[in-house]
């Protein structure tokens, strides 16, 4: 894996460590737990609990290299010191969508692991955030969204949060 730099907003950093903690604290330790009694109960080849066991450990471990190589080349945006004339990583733009006239709002995020449609916020690498990063407020932005609609909206405020 190459080690580009990870850009996080400081809420996404903190919940990648939560959850690094977690799967190696808690979860890492129910896993081994389940593989001794599984093991425990003899025969490995025909032990369905075992074999899934060791497949959840495997994921657990695959799961915890992820975090650990995205938080070891992670670097926190610092949102104090954004420029709110453009959108760029780590701001919230809020969008009046020209095809329908509803108004959204949208938190720009550089990585895929902070992505949460519900809460609106979109990664740099989506077909909305590619449109918006690097506007300004009155630009209007057209892109093709991934079902194949021609989408249409207008800045109308670049703000934090």
């Amino acid at each position: 894996m190459v080690n580009d730099k990870v850009l996080l907003t400081e809420e996404g950093y903190k919940k990648l460590v939560e959850e690094l903690k977690y799967l190696k604290e808690v979860k890492k330790k129910e896993v081994a737990e389940r593989i001794a009694e599984a093991r425990s109960m003899g025969d490995l080849s025909e032990n369905s609990e075992y074999h899934a066991a060791k497949e959840e450990m495997a994921h657990v471990e695959d799961r915890i290299r992820t975090l650990e190589n995205l938080l070891d080349n992670a670097e926190i945006i610092d949102t104090s010191s954004l420029d709110l004339d453009k959108v760029v990583v780590g701001v919230t733009v809020t969008l009046k969508d020209l095809n329908r006239g509803k108004v959204k709002k949208y938190t720009l995020v550089g990585n895929h692991e902070e992505v949460d449609i519900y809460s609106g916020k979109i990664s740099t690498d989506s077909s909305l955030g590619k449109a918006i990063l690097g506007k300004s407020v009155g630009d209007i932005v057209e892109f093709v969204s991934p079902s194949g609609k021609l989408m249409r909206y207008e800045i109308m405020e670049i703000s934090l949060g």
